[in-house]
């Protein structure tokens, strides 16, 4: 298992527009975030990732410090968990591919 530490600004941008007086990081911005962590550790370059699945049980909040593990159980997927503070807010599974020159990797 490899762990991460994810920090997203207490004054990050997203916060006053989701949702003033309560912020927290939409879950499209923390999976993104997530998974380009997983691949700068893994020295993975520009790739394409397909998510096979995506839960989000808790919240995070801008300022919060988001712990990654990850494991890579040999099938090709990562499968990964996120905790703040203990409390899980993130977990799944993903694959990646390496992404062609001129490729995008939408």
């Amino acid at each position: 298992m490899t762990t991460l530490l994810l920090q997203f600004p207490a004054n990050h941008p997203c916060g006053a527009g989701h949702f003033p007086g309560n912020p927290i990081i939409p879950g499209a911005l923390l999976l993104d975030e997530v998974l380009a962590c997983i691949s700068a550790s893994l020295d993975a370059g520009d790739t394409a990732w397909k998510v096979k699945s995506a839960k989000f049980p808790g919240m995070v909040r801008p300022g919060d410090k988001v712990h990654i593990n990850f494991t890579r159980p040999g099938n090709g997927d990562i499968c990964f968990e996120c905790t703040v503070s203990g409390n899980k807010v993130l977990s799944g599974t993903s694959s990646m591919r390496p992404v062609s020159a001129g490729e995008s990797p939408l």
